[in-house]
């Protein structure tokens, strides 16, 4: 397990929570599915492989999984998002692309090669409209990329789900990614699970923490599982 410090662990059920995208959905980009018969592959191999079987991800799985969902969302197919994905590899040499700030700057390239490969005239002119203009490249991609902080060298380090004023933080260099409130770095779903269960001053004093600390926890996890269930 010391091996994924910084890297966060999260299964598909756990990914859907914070991302509100299916984890069935979730599981298929990551481990490929079949479909009347021809087999898909996967948009992208996840960080991380326990070698149990099972599909985990990784912080960086988790905001490639944000920007996927938002450009299948206005209609790019899954085969266009891969193609890009593996387009943009080449170009920016890395294994998650998607939520680079070098894809949030000049994706709109890459998708414009992508769709002039493709052979389907209606389709491409679709894409073509959508993606024409920067500004409307940018409508689609950046809000799955705000209120993250990206490193120097352009890839994520930290993203604060609902803005920094939450003081809510999903670090993977803590808790495996969990994600915390930043005073105490106790995960939310703990301080939530002792709100809920022991009322919000027992809680508080419980795990040392303000009685704010555990509203915005509580409110926070309410938020996810309602936007999950949408």
């Amino acid at each position: 397990m010391d091996q994924l410090v910084g890297i966060g662990l999260y299964t598909p059920a756990e990914a859907a929570r914070l991302a509100a995208v299916p984890a069935a959905k979730i599981s298929r980009w990551l481990t490929g599915h079949t479909m009347k018969g021809r087999f898909y592959e996967p948009l992208w191999r996840s960080q991380i492989d326990l070698k149990d079987g099972k599909v985990y991800l990784g912080f960086r799985d988790l905001m490639e999984v944000r920007v996927a969902d938002a450009l299948m969302n206005v209609g790019v197919s899954a085969i266009r998002v891969r193609a890009a994905i593996e387009m943009a590899r080449e170009v920016y040499g890395l294994d998650h692309p998607l939520s680079t700030e070098s894809f949030r700057h000049n994706g709109r390239d890459i998708f414009m090669k992508v769709i002039e490969r493709d052979a389907n005239g209606a389709e491409r002119e679709d894409l073509l409209n959508t993606f024409r203009r920067q500004y409307e490249f940018t409508a689609v991609v950046e809000p799955s990329l705000k209120h993250i902080e990206f490193d120097h060298a352009g890839t994520p380090r930290l993203w604060w789900p609902r803005g920094k004023g939450t003081r809510i933080v999903v670090d993977p260099a803590r808790s495996f990614g969990q994600p915390i409130d930043t005073s105490s770095s106790v995960p939310t779903s703990i301080l939530a699970a002792a709100g809920e269960h022991q009322g919000v001053e027992l809680a508080a004093k419980a795990y040392d923490v303000t009685v704010a600390a555990i509203r915005r926890s509580m409110k926070f996890e309410a938020e996810n599982k309602a936007r999950l269930a949408a």
